[in-house]
């Protein structure tokens, strides 16, 4: 088009791009200082199967960004960031790109493995109050899974209900909804190590008795109680891809990422390892909590197929296996040690009882409830889940202590048994010295040994030996637990340089 400018008369000529000449706008430039980051920042994930994430884009008003995934046959991924998992197994990453400006982009690594039979620990699902999909932590001679309902009834079974309160009924300390603006229960997530990094855990009370760090616990696993309880904040992690159990008391997040907490333990699910005698876990008695507490999952399968954990008001200065740990002042013969298993009377009638009360009490009359903690009497724990009936759980109180019995106890411990204390009869680092990224292999030999630990930045070990990287000399300490106490050591790995 032609149009005059003013003053002189002569037509101009408004050039279109690629014609004429004459100088060219500047091309536009890419906003500075953009940034992605993606959520959930990685994923281990069954064939086949998918997850959703998300991109947050900083630094320009388009935060548009399109998917892909880098490996040729790592799956596909939507335009909306719905990833779904390639038919065979292996590890991959989903990218998300930014439409103003190409060149910046971010990824987040996929595991993608095989799912394993139902009842497997890595057949567990992920995430908080996720199902177990049948797995049985522990194995099945476990104190847990034990079936005790043909068991002798303890001589001391009657003194000991009325000490608690053989009037005082069942309590189901768990349900749907909230209490005080928390879950109703203990709740627990289900991690997997290949995608949850391990945090650091500071210990602010009985550090001496805990299991060291680093530990793979999510900067926003629930707490017992919520984010601003002032009771006992328990942490419960179980990690699928190796079968351990991660519990903490009065646990912190911090703004870093790691935690702090007055004790932890971790379990292996796989084996019948307990405490040490005279140590406490994330349990007043040294037991773990999680293989305790009544899920909604089981109750949807139609069983609970282990034993459950209860709190009295006062117990005993005592313990009973697979309890290591007491904690009371009392001292009186009527009072239940920690460890004490009770079961529900065989010639109780559930019949009558709604499906979800009739369930925990059939585990009640097949492998009973033991005794962890003090509380109020006869409190069942359990997991937080909304598909809980509280009305049904709430009919519970129908079960008296006087429907109840005492399972032979055997040895009450009223002081801790001695015997052969853990030792490590070497620890050496191969090579001594070394450059940054080579690595040295630590080796190591115990005696009277069951669990053992490395520290800085490893945590639990398995086996005799360990391949490390530091990136500066560093001093690592073994730590060697048994049921007779603990033992470390020390060795120092040299690094020179590069």
């Amino acid at each position: 088009m032609h149009r005059i400018i003013a003053g002189l008369g002569i037509p101009a000529l408004l050039l279109a791009c690629g014609g004429g000449s004459g100088p060219s706008s500047p091309a536009p430039q890419p906003p500075a200082g953009i940034t992605i980051v993606l959520s959930p920042p990685g994923a281990s994930l069954w064939t086949s199967g998918s997850q959703a994430f998300q991109a947050t884009v900083t630094g320009t008003a388009q935060t548009a960004v399109t998917w892909s995934v880098v490996e040729p046959a790592g799956g596909t991924i939507s335009g909306t960031g719905l990833y779904t998992a390639p038919a065979t197994a292996g590890s991959f990453h989903v990218k998300a790109t930014s439409v103003a400006d190409a060149t910046k982009s971010a990824q987040a690594p996929v595991s993608v493995s095989i799912q394993p039979p139902a009842g497997a620990c890595n057949g567990a699902a992920l995430g908080a109050g996720a199902s177990l999909q049948g797995f049985l932590p522990f194995p099945a001679d476990n104190a847990w899974n034990q079936d005790i309902s043909a068991a002798p009834v303890d001589p001391a079974s009657a003194a000991i209900l009325a000490f608690i309160g053989a009037s005082s009924g069942l309590h189901a300390d768990f349900g749907a909804g909230l209490w005080q603006g928390a879950p109703i229960g203990i709740p627990y997530t289900v991690v997997a190590s290949s995608a949850q990094a391990k945090v650091p855990v500071a210990f602010t009370a009985y550090g001496g008795e805990s299991d060291p760090g680093p530990m793979p616990i999510p900067a926003m696993a629930p707490i017992e109680g919520g984010t601003a309880s002032t009771g006992d904040r328990h942490v419960l992690v179980m990690d699928r891809d190796t079968c351990l159990l991660y519990e903490l008391y009065r646990a912190f997040p911090q703004a870093d990422g790691s935690w702090t907490a007055d004790a932890a333990a971790i379990w292996d699910l796989k084996g019948n390892a307990l405490r040490p005698f005279g140590w406490t876990s994330a349990d007043a008695a040294g037991l773990p909590i999680l293989p305790g507490l009544a899920r909604y999952d089981e109750v949807a399968a139609g069983a609970i197929s282990h034993a459950l954990r209860f709190t009295v008001p006062t117990s005993r200065k005592a313990y009973v296996l697979p309890a290591t740990h007491w904690a009371s002042s009392t001292t009186s013969a009527s009072a239940p040690p920690m460890g004490m298993r009770v079961r529900l009377k065989a010639g109780v009638d559930i019949s009558g009882y709604p499906p979800q009360a009739r369930i925990v009490l059939a585990a009640l009359k097949r492998y009973g409830m033991i005794l962890a903690d003090n509380g109020s009497a006869w409190y069942l724990s359990g997991a937080p889940d909304d598909r809980w009936d509280n009305t049904q759980l709430a009919t519970l109180s129908g079960i008296k202590g006087s429907d109840l019995e005492v399972v032979q106890m055997g040895t009450v411990y009223t002081a801790d048994p001695t015997g052969p204390a853990p030792a490590i009869t070497a620890l050496a680092a191969t090579p001594a010295s070394t450059t940054t990224g080579a690595g040295a292999t630590l080796t190591w030999s115990t005696t009277s040994a069951t669990r053992w630990f490395l520290t800085p930045g490893i945590g639990w070990v398995t086996g005799a030996s360990l391949t490390v990287h530091p990136a500066a000399t560093t001093t690592y300490t073994l730590l060697a637990e048994g049921p007779y106490g603990s033992a470390t050591r020390t060795v120092q790995v040299t690094v020179t340089g590069p």
